[in-house]
């Protein structure tokens, strides 16, 4: 199983002025302890759950440049772009951008976004949720078209191209890392098995009844449930030991889950990197 490090949470001891310091130093700690897969927040104001909006947010595509400037191992991604943050041209080249500049270690995440109150407040588009998950459609075509070889254009009820021109080419073969976030039944986990090489659920998730809906949506689409891989969102506290860290992984080990991204709400970070890489060796194997 991989570990990942999610950096949700940014408000550190040590004040904004070593947020760069303190996430370099996160980040090569993290890489040198197995730790597999780093990712952050595509939100501009801190989300509930990790604060108010007033705490430290970055923004996510400058932050993973940033982070592949001091890593050399881990796959990067967002958990998960709200596809209503950016054009799907833009969003494309950011992350083949990424993804050549790191030597091919980007991946997306991607979801049908739901911070209206941040949307709103920034000045961004925030249609209903059906016309969200209509472009998040949308917008997935295209990326996997600026990712393939085809320069055709695209037209689409809410996005039109006239060149899907993306130069160079991902280094990642056949395309970066394709992830959707979300436990939508009808809607989103339809879009997994039509178009995503992995979905994300939270750890406490119902996972056989996620599975059962996953899988008939691959049978749908004539797609192998098998190559899809699943991966949940854990959380690292005050509470969390090693040994209950392993029960945990444990028991989404036997879910099937094959990647585990763990965020942790501490004002010092290191902890939560102290338990993950105490465990990394461990669990490689699973």
């Amino acid at each position: 199983m991989d570990l990942g490090f999610h950096l949700a949470h940014l408000t550190f001891d040590s004040g904004p002025e070593q947020l760069g310091p303190t996430l370099t130093r996160i980040a090569h700690d993290a890489e040198d302890g197995g730790i597999a897969r780093l990712t952050v927040m595509d939100h501009f104001w801190q989300i509930r759950g990790y604060g108010p909006p007033e705490k430290d947010m970055l923004e996510a595509y400058t932050f993973l440049g940033f982070l592949a400037a001091n890593t050399s191992k881990v796959l990067l991604h967002t958990m998960v772009t709200g596809v209503v943050y950016r054009e799907p041209g833009l969003l494309a080249k950011a992350v083949s951008t990424l993804d050549v500049l790191s030597g091919g270690r980007a991946g997306l995440g991607i979801g049908a976004a739901w911070n209206e109150e941040e949307s709103k407040g920034l000045g961004f588009n925030f249609p209903p949720t059906k016309e969200r998950f209509e472009r998040l459609e949308e917008a997935l075509q295209i990326i996997l078209q600026m990712w393939s070889d085809s320069e055709e254009p695209y037209e689409g009820r809410y996005y039109q191209l006239g060149r899907t021109l993306s130069v160079p080419k991902t280094i990642s073969q056949p395309r970066p890392y394709l992830i959707i976030g979300g436990v939508g039944e009808r809607k989103t986990l339809r879009l997994v098995a039509q178009y995503a090489d992995a979905s994300n659920w939270f750890a406490n998730a119902d996972f056989p009844h996620l599975i059962d809906v996953l899988k008939g949506h691959c049978d749908a689409v004539g797609r192998d449930f098998d190559t899809i891989e699943k991966t949940a969102q854990g959380r690292i506290d005050e509470e969390t030991t090693r040994d209950s860290l392993l029960a945990e992984l444990e028991r989404l080990r036997a879910y099937g889950i094959r990647a585990t991204y763990f965020s942790s709400p501490l004002s010092d970070p290191h902890r939560a990197i102290d338990l993950l890489t105490s465990v990394t060796g461990e669990v490689a194997d699973w």
